[in-house]
């Protein structure tokens, strides 16, 4: 597996790769965000043999904290450590540009979800803390949950 930020085609493989991952996202009016947000920001990918089968991209909010905007992996690839190996990866890149936090924004347990019980384990898994519930952020249907996790030297 091989790792690394890319400069083109950001909207495209983040397209690709959310279109195939339905249960987490299904807002069409979302998606069309992502695809659109993605392209100015920094953009870590996974690639195997057969191309790009994960991303990951970075928004970052001030000059101490940058958040993971959207992260998705084609599902054939899941539970395989690859979004760990992007979160390191993307840790390492902000660390060496002097951040000190990498944030993220996932539903909140409070609305129950199979698909997102499982996305907050995984965070929860790679070192990310709750810090904070918004009831209304996204909608009062979906409760955001932000976690943090400190990535500074």
């Amino acid at each position: 597996m091989k790792y690394e930020l890319i400069e083109k085609s950001k909207s495209e493989i983040c397209e690709k790769i959310l279109r195939s991952l339905p249960k987490w996202f299904g807002i069409e009016s979302a998606i069309l965000d992502y695809i659109k947000d993605v392209q100015d920001m920094p953009m870590l990918v996974a690639k195997d043999d057969s191309g790009v089968i994960g991303f990951l991209a970075l928004n970052r909010h001030n000059k101490y904290t940058a958040e993971v905007h959207v992260m998705g992996i084609l599902p054939q690839f899941h539970r395989q450590k690859i979004g760990q190996q992007m979160i390191l990866h993307a840790e390492e890149y902000l660390r060496q540009k002097g951040y000190q936090y990498m944030t993220v924004k996932t539903l909140s347990e409070s609305r129950p979800n199979e698909e997102y019980d499982r996305t907050r384990k995984f965070y929860l898994g790679v070192g990310f803390l709750p810090v904070e519930e918004f009831k209304t952020l996204w909608g009062e249907h979906n409760p955001c949950l932000l976690l943090i996790k400190n990535v500074g030297l």
